[in-house]
């Protein structure tokens, strides 16, 4: 080096310092850390073993040398509880170093409070830090409250985007950490994710949910699914990942409890798209080529998830969404009329009667809106978020709750006219009436049916509580005929019970069925969505099972809980995936399929059958246009 390049080198050396030491310098990215990474810890109150394996994973990191931080990404609670959540939260907290948390499927799908426990406990459900000039992102993958498949909501990718776009495209690298794998058959809008980050400086996606390490693709971008912390078969305590950023790469350790850890996976902190090369196709919409008779009348955007269905009253449509807002749409081209605005999340489908809409919210209360100036008119405080659907007749509203309290309330003032207490898991299901008694069934295994009048306890039916919580008959909305209610279950059983005594008539697994079902305007048959690519008929009149007839849709694998709708003897219903499509009740004969998207559409509610309303969980609220011929010509 000569005297001149000294000089400078010298120069440009003092510079750094100096900016340095007034704090003005940029992060730099290169400056080595580490950080350990917990996923699928899965608490249950009713297990000893998880918490075990958390603690001995907890007591190993605090012992273990220059670990920045903790991520733990999803799945912290198996059933999705606040007493699980709450020992999660004590046990983490005796960590030594900041953790940052987000949710798993298991969070999402079985929370007995729509997320809000989690929310509470941890304080957010969302995360975002920079770290040695490192940003990390975590956001939630679904799906919450329906089986189906995993979803990230409009509203956290646009939080996504304002993030990345505050960062810049040259600016930090950037880590996003979710629990489920990018992946086609994982996340159904895995490309709305993937597009929304790609030209920023991501190194890597971090996740869980497979209980094993994988290193992936997710079209173009590294994604590294983590193992999870439950101990492996023949072991006695669980591990964990640790993660090395060096100067110019990202390596990641398993590290056993009391074994030493042992490297699996290194990537380049330099990203490189061409390397990582994108591998799944995009969403195939040709089926609507295949019936151009289905025409999509108007489509709006909500900008927020919606996980229930339309309601429909007096030309006028009412949606509950993901921010909380009870929002009123003319039904000729869908402009929003009014909205209203609770203080949580709205899973549940709302219902309208006499001039107003009902809809429990996440933020404890249960809301009387009037239908046409959308103002409060009253609201019912509950001790649990309400989560559950509205059935209301004959001016009462009747609504469970996650407080294992079952109300009906008088629609006129708010009057809360009975309540039961006998439920031991939360409702998300609409009631059914039937014949004096309200019927419906919790997440406690259970079916319930009550008198009409009295909120008493008529009888009750178990199902499956020997395999646990995640068998009940909780998510169906039930259907009634010939003295009988007909439900389908998570164990793929369609069972008969009878509506006076609760005894079971007769119980079939022939049909592979789960938690979707409707019945028909003369309340004749009933219809089912199989799990593989078709719907089933079966008589409500026999005392066996018999099936009328089975017809391949070609839906594919299908497990979304979306109830089966009849108008004017056409059979309506909907995916996980985006597709709806029509039958003829008595025959099975396929009409005519259309895709709307590649998510879940909830329930639809079809006006005729050249009419249907839908909304999905992309937020968007539209209604469809069939021209009639498509009921004559042959396919």
């Amino acid at each position: 080096m000569n005297k001149r390049s000294k000089h400078i080198y010298g120069m440009l050396l003092a510079v750094l310092l100096w900016s340095v030491l007034k704090g003005t310098a940029p992060a730099c990215a290169g400056e080595p850390f580490r950080f350990a990474l917990l996923t699928d810890i899965h608490i249950n109150v009713k297990k000893n073993a998880p918490t075990e394996d958390l603690q001995q994973s907890i007591r190993q990191i605090n012992s273990t040398d220059s670990l920045d931080f903790v991520l733990v990404t999803g799945d912290i609670a198996d059933e999705g509880d606040y007493a699980s959540l709450h020992v999660a939260k004590e046990e983490l907290d005796k960590l030594t170093v900041p953790y940052y948390i987000i949710m798993g499927n298991h969070d999402q799908k079985w929370s007995e409070s729509g997320c809000m426990d989690f929310k509470r406990i941890f304080g957010y459900e969302r995360f975002e830090f920079d770290h040695k000039g490192y940003l990390f992102l975590g956001f939630s993958s679904g799906p919450l409250m329906r089986m189906a498949l995993g979803h990230v909501a409009p509203e956290d990718i646009e939080w996504l985007k304002t993030e990345l776009t505050g960062n810049g495209e040259k600016d930090k690298p950037v880590f996003l950490i979710t629990h489920m794998p990018l992946l086609p058959q994982d996340i159904d809008n895995w490309y709305d994710v993937t597009d929304a980050v790609r030209k920023y400086p991501i190194v890597a996606f971090l996740g869980g949910h497979y209980h094993q390490n994988h290193l992936f693709c997710y079209d173009g971008i590294p994604g590294i699914i983590n193992v999870s912390n439950l101990r492996q078969q023949d072991q006695a305590y669980g591990q964990y990942n640790e993660y090395d950023v060096t100067n110019d790469s990202l390596i990641v350790y398993t590290h056993p409890v009391g074994k030493p850890r042992f490297r699996w996976a290194a990537i380049s902190l330099q990203p490189d798209y061409t390397t990582c090369r994108p591998t799944a196709a995009r969403p195939d919409f040709s089926v609507n080529q295949q019936y151009p008779q289905v025409k999509e009348e108007w489509v709006i955007a909500s900008h927020a998830g919606i996980y229930s269905s339309p309601v429909v009253s007096k030309r006028r449509i009412y949606v509950a969404d993901n921010l909380g807002r009870i929002s009123c749409y003319s039904l000729q081209e869908g402009r929003k009329q009014w909205s209203y605005q609770t203080g949580g999340r709205i899973v549940g489908t709302p219902a309208v009667g006499q001039d107003m809409v009902v809809a429990g919210s996440v933020d404890n209360n249960i809301y009387g809106i009037d239908t046409s100036t959308g103002k409060l008119v009253w609201k019912v405080k509950t001790r649990r978020p309400v989560v559950s659907a509205v059935t209301i007749e004959c001016g009462t509203a009747y609504i469970g709750g996650s407080d294992s309290c079952f109300r009906a309330i008088r629609l006129k003032d708010g009057t809360v006219r009975w309540s039961n207490h006998s439920p031991h898991g939360y409702i998300e299901t609409k009631p059914l009436v039937a014949n004096g008694k309200i019927i419906f069934g919790a997440w406690d295994n259970t079916l319930y049916a009550l008198d009409k009048k009295t909120g008493a306890l008529c009888w009750k039916w178990v199902t499956c509580q020997d395999k646990g919580m995640h068998y009940s008959p909780a998510a169906v909305w039930p259907v009634s005929s010939n003295g009988k209610v007909f439900i389908v279950d998570p164990e793929r059983a369609m069972t008969a019970l009878d509506l006076h005594t609760g005894k079971q008539i007769w119980r079939t697994y022939q049909s592979k069925v789960r938690e979707s079902i409707g019945i028909s305007s003369d309340l004749k048959r009933i219809y089912a969505k199989t799990m593989q690519d078709s719907t089933v008929c079966y008589s409500a009149a026999t005392e066996k099972p018999k099936e009328l007839w089975a017809a391949n849709v070609g839906f594919g694998y299908e497990h979304a809980t979306v109830m089966l709708t009849e108008k004017d003897g056409i059979v309506f219903s909907s995916t996980k995936n985006g597709l709806i499509f029509a039958v003829d009740g008595r025959t099975g004969k396929v009409y005519w399929k259309h895709k709307i998207g590649n998510t879940l559409v909830n329930t639809v509610v079809p006006l005729s059958k050249t009419e249907v309303l839908f909304t999905n969980e992309d937020g968007l609220i539209g209604k469809l246009h069939i021209n009639k011929q498509v009921y004559t010509t042959k396919q």
